[in-house]
């Protein structure tokens, strides 16, 4: 797996991890926004199945749901469970259709050609929202969605509302739940307990200390590299307070988010990058990482005790601490300008052939804003799918009852960790919300799409010189002076400066706009 199909199954990841542990969970707070005061007063004390004005109740109607999923053993008991609910509360029942993993790529785009009628389905940037969107697959919320799901609405934030847009309307409704592009070392204390290890760890300086000190008094391979190649490199820009433009990892393009009007660059246009090269050459002579990393295929070796650390986001801290709680995993954020990820990683949209958009959204309304409701819908039935212990979630058999896939459904105020968690996953979490403001930093730039549909071949071809080129390079098996040369040589054969160009207009309309 490379780098960039790494990023791809990580994506993904997140989110199905997320379904079967529903350990995401954060305060969505953004600071001085309004949405924060939007998001605490819609859920207090309404749980009134009435969330739309005007809307027909009398009639009972059966609503669809398509989800990207294999469909659990048990789903039939939680089902019945769930429908028995949402009859008494909105006198409608749901039926939810699975598609198969093994089958997605396929069968879901053939959803909104096909002329099947159904009502919702889940979206998201990593299944073509926007495309589909403009292949008029939904239908436009503009006037549905602050009608028939007003809470729903009034707790979205600026910037979500934003990257449900498509055109100008609104095709999607966001996730409620908050994640962050905070990342940095997951790391084990318990191997260097009784050195004199001082536990530090805010400051890359502080982490190539941790790493000499596993390398001296472990067997463990310090930093786990392997054939996706080191994150490193994306750490060091993060920390510098840049913004990688297509919004993650492994990137060759960078803003500087503080600047009112920023300009497009690459890494060898950056003056810090012969610091970061040096340093890097570095860490490969003192044996940080395996001199063959970029041939190993073992992604694993954190979790199996090979190597001591790795650089992650918190979620991916969650999940090790609770498989190992006896190795002290603890996590450091390098990033210097958190914000959130897109909201629209998880979305709901309205099928453009439901005969019952105003009854789904309503629905939706109730999922999100109503706790009973929403623990039916997402976890199912407590004592049998799943049990609240220290207000962490544990999901009893995750085999038969993992839990709703419709992770879009997630809130912030109803999502709780997983059992097992760390102590201080919350506060991580709770400093990332203080930070975050809609239009300041590297959050204003969140709603920001390349469209390199012009320019294919260039940006193509620039991706893979980055890989073949810069990989090796930043590693440190490469000359840090001539390797950063033939890098720029092999970018601009490529077709960076036209890339450059293109991406640097539309970025000007993205900021015209949002001062318009």
């Amino acid at each position: 797996m490379n780098k960039i199909s790494r990023f791809m199954a990580a994506a993904i990841s997140i989110s199905m991890t997320a379904g079967l542990l529903m350990s995401c969970g954060s305060s969505a707070t953004k600071g001085s926004t309004t949405a924060s005061t939007n998001q605490s007063s819609a859920v207090e004390g309404e749980t009134d199945s009435t969330t739309a004005a005007a809307l027909d109740l009398s009639k009972e109607v059966e609503l669809s749901l398509y989800v990207v999923s294999d469909r659990p053993a048990g789903q039939d008991v939680l089902d019945e469970n769930l429908n028995k609910l949402l009859k008494e509360k909105m006198n409608t029942t749901l039926k939810t259709e699975w598609i198969a993993w093994s089958e997605y790529a396929n069968k879901y785009p053939l959803l909104f050609s096909s002329g099947e009628v159904f009502d919702m389905a889940y979206a998201a940037t990593w299944l073509n929202f926007a495309a589909l969107a403009r292949k008029g697959a939904f239908k436009s919320l503009d006037e549905l969605w602050p009608t028939y799901a007003p809470k729903n609405f009034a707790r979205q934030s600026e910037t979500a509302l934003q990257q449900a847009t498509v055109d100008g309307h609104y095709y999607c409704v966001p996730t409620l739940l908050a994640t962050y592009s905070a990342y940095g070392p997951i790391y084990r204390t318990d191997i260097l307990e009784g050195t004199d290890w001082d536990g530090k760890m805010e400051t890359i300086a502080d982490y190539e200390t941790y790493l000499q000190y596993v390398k001296d008094n472990t067997t463990l391979e310090p930093y786990d590299v392997y054939s996706s190649g080191s994150e490193m490199d994306d750490i060091f820009m993060y920390n510098n307070g840049l913004y990688a433009l297509k919004g993650s990892t492994n990137d060759f393009l960078w803003i500087d988010p503080a600047e009112e009007n920023p300009k497009i660059f690459t890494y060898y246009e950056y003056d810090k990058t012969a610091d970061f090269l040096e340093m890097m050459n570095r860490w490969n002579q003192a044996g940080y990482f395996p001199k063959s990393a970029l041939s190993d295929t073992d992604s694993s070796k954190v979790q199996n005790g090979v190597a001591a650390s790795t650089l992650h986001n918190i979620d991916t801290y969650q999940s090790r601490f609770i498989e190992h709680p006896e190795w002290g995993f603890k996590f450091a954020n390098f990033v210097s300008d958190v914000s959130n990820m897109s909201f629209t990683q998880d979305a709901m949209v309205i099928s453009n052939t439901s005969e019952n958009p105003e009854r789904a959204l309503a629905l939706y309304d109730l999922i999100t804003n109503d706790e009973e409701v929403y623990r039916a819908f997402m976890w199912g039935i407590e004592g049998t799918s799943y049990e609240i212990k220290d207000d962490q979630l544990s999901m009893l058999d995750l085999t038969t009852y993992p839990g709703s896939s419709m992770w879009a459904a997630r809130t912030t105020e109803f999502n709780l960790p997983t059992y097992g968690s760390p102590a201080d996953l919350q506060t991580w979490k709770d400093s990332f919300d203080q930070a975050i403001v809609d239009g300041e930093g590297s959050q204003k730039y969140r709603s920001f799409v390349l469209d390199i549909s012009s320019i294919e071949t260039e940006y193509a071809a620039c991706q893979n010189v980055h890989q073949q080129y810069w990989w090796p390079l930043e590693l440190g098996y490469t000359d840090p002076v001539s390797g950063l040369q033939e890098y720029k040589d092999k970018m601009e054969a490529a077709g960076i400066e036209k890339v450059i160009e293109t991406l640097q207009t539309q970025l000007n309309d993205y900021l015209t706009a949002q001062k318009g």
